[in-house]
């Protein structure tokens, strides 16, 4: 069983309290302060909407396959960076003959400056992330405080089997070692999450399993 998240329901937005509303999973607001919210196994009773403060940054993590770029594109309308996607865009321009390996750090560079371009205009922005780049997270961490703003993580709790068979349907896949990679590193803060402990210079985390990500229609940024 999964364990709930000790800390309460309640957090703070632009210094002002926000309780969760009796039955209402409408929406629920994460600010500044330090905190875990366990939203696996509700039965259908999950939020449509997350709220973070305007500014912040947000990190969504789980396991190649687990629909983490599927979830950004349905629910999140402010700048959003997905790797897969500057991937994709250069193998439009790129001859099909050519393999991606000898592409690929053309790929990084620009996902990456990108990113970096977004970051300094003080935009709030969802970063896709697979689990394995700490490096990642410490750098979206900096920018955070740099701007006097929350970092926030999204992790998505699914199974390996769930993950393997969304590879599949996508017709994308990653290999067997890599995938062990990744299982190691999302279950490690899987179970830090549940511990109440969440990777260093971030406001908050967010467990989510798929039911509970097929749920939410919006992540948003303000009061």
């Amino acid at each position: 069983m999964h364990k709930a998240s000790a800390y309460p329901a309640m957090t703070a937005t632009s210094g002002v309290a926000v309780p969760e509303q009796p039955g209402a999973a409408a929406a629920e607001a994460l600010g500044p302060a330090p905190v875990v919210r366990d939203l696996r196994d509700r039965a259908g009773r999950a939020p449509r909407q997350l709220c973070f403060g305007a500014g912040d940054l947000v990190v969504v993590s789980g396991l190649p396959g687990s629909g983490k770029t599927t979830l950004i594109d349905r629910v999140v309308a402010s700048p959003r960076f997905d790797s897969q996607n500057a991937r994709d865009r250069w193998a439009r321009r790129m001859p099909g003959f050519l393999p991606y390996a000898l592409y690929r750090p053309l790929v990084r560079i620009a996902h990456y400056a990108g990113l970096r371009r977004a970051l300094r205009s003080g935009a709030s922005v969802v970063v896709h992330d697979c689990g394995t780049q700490s490096w990642v997270r410490r750098w979206l961490a900096r920018e955070a405080l740099r701007r006097g703003r929350g970092l926030h993580l999204l992790l998505l709790d699914v199974d390996p089997d769930t993950a393997l068979a969304g590879q599949r349907e996508r017709g994308r896949g990653v290999s067997r070692y890599a995938f062990a990679r990744h299982r190691r590193a999302v279950g490690r803060l899987v179970r830090d999450a549940e511990r109440g402990r969440i990777p260093a210079g971030c406001a908050s985390a967010v467990l989510l399993d798929r039911d509970a990500a097929d749920r939410l229609r919006g992540i948003g940024f303000g009061r």
